[in-house]
């Protein structure tokens, strides 16, 4: 079972490809049929496969998702269809089941038309005293994922501040549930500066898995990082011995990505255009690869016209220096002023821009 909060996180990132539903009238007479219809009806599909390397345009993102609330709902339909037309059949209860979560991930995707459903459901759920505690955190922080998505019209800061508000009062009417501090930490990875720095050091000091403890060190690492001047030395793919003390004078970004990583390929046209950019006013790039193919990683460097340096130590996730500065996601990039001073740990946003503001500064 995928983690409440988990969920939420995907709630905000998942693209369902629905294919054209059947309707409610073309449920099968015989029940054994029309349960494979709801089933195949409610399957999730992948994103387009083009969005892995090019990032859509908003425009098109919207468009995905409002056609696929639809559909989505339609699906929800069917279940109901379902248990309604067979309620003695053993499937009756997973059709309920599927119903109410079709109608959540309807919602997720933007469907107004399925909200007041939606509710009615949830408040019987509350109000059956069947319902575990537990099942009552999940219903409350799934009617808190709708209220932080509904504020996407007024900004991503919008969005974090609405799931905040509703996680503080999850914890107060939940106490003991350790998924808060799993929510807590999705904030801080959302946050920059001393507040994010300090709902890391909350979750290190209050959350019961460790798994949790040691992913908000790892941010408290990164944190001290800025200010820092670190210590990096490899001998590159193509043979070359870099150490980044040699590059002070110039704006250096390490960037730590892998080949399979959708979101780092995805962000490479960004990064070439600056590095082609800035290059000859002095901005240099070291890769640093989370692959495990040296082969791999050398064909893509080669085809894509990297010219950078790359360290490789094939180790994946077990890569030296991700191990060393706590990184815990990829693509992370850094940015280091000309006296190689870590000046930015999240760069990806107006990369080109933050690369001009630092070449600009004097040595």
């Amino acid at each position: 079972m995928i983690p409440t909060a988990a969920l939420w996180a995907l709630a905000l990132t998942i693209f369902l490809n629905l294919p054209t539903t059947t309707t409610a009238e073309e449920l099968a007479s015989n029940p054994d049929e029309a349960w494979k219809q709801v089933v195949e009806a409610g399957k999730p599909r992948p994103y387009p496969e083009a969005w892995q390397t090019k990032r859509p345009e908003p425009e098109a993102v919207n468009e995905f998702h409002a056609e696929n609330g639809k559909l989505t709902a339609k699906a929800a339909d069917l279940a109901k269809a379902f248990y309604t037309k067979f309620p003695d059949h053993p499937k009756a209860a997973a059709a309920k089941e599927k119903e109410f979560e079709l109608l959540k991930v309807a919602a997720q995707l933007g469907n107004e038309d399925v909200q007041d459903r939606l509710t009615q459901l949830e408040t019987a759920a509350l109000a059956d005293p069947n319902t575990s505690d537990r099942e009552r955190f999940e219903l409350q922080v799934q009617a808190l994922n709708r209220r932080a998505i509904a504020k996407q019209s007024e900004g991503r800061e919008a969005v974090l501040a609405e799931f905040e508000k509703g996680v503080r009062e999850l914890q107060k009417a939940f106490p003991e549930e350790e998924e808060i501090y799993q929510m807590i930490l999705f904030i801080a990875q959302s946050s920059e500066g001393d507040k994010a720095k300090s709902l890391a050091e909350e979750v290190v000091n209050n959350a019961g898995s460790e798994d949790l403890v040691n992913m908000a060190k790892g941010m408290l690492k990164k944190f001290a990082l800025v200010g820092s001047k670190p210590d990096i030395r490899f001998t590159a793919t193509d043979g070359r011995e870099i150490a980044l003390s040699d590059y002070e004078g110039t704006v250096v970004l390490v960037d730590f990505w892998a080949t399979w990583c959708g979101p780092c390929v995805a962000e490479l046209p960004n990064v070439k255009k600056a590095y082609a950019a800035l290059h000859d006013e002095g901005f240099e790039i070291l890769g640093i690869s989370f692959d495990q193919s040296k082969v791999k990683l050398d064909r893509f460097v080669k085809k894509e016209k990297m010219t950078w340096p790359q360290y490789f130590d094939g180790q994946g996730w077990g890569n030296k220096f991700g191990q060393d500065y706590g990184i815990t996601s990829i693509p992370t990039m850094w940015l280091i002023d000309k006296k190689g001073v870590v000046r930015d740990i999240n760069a990806r946003a107006d990369l080109e821009g933050k690369v001009k503001a630092l070449l600009a500064e004097k040595s």
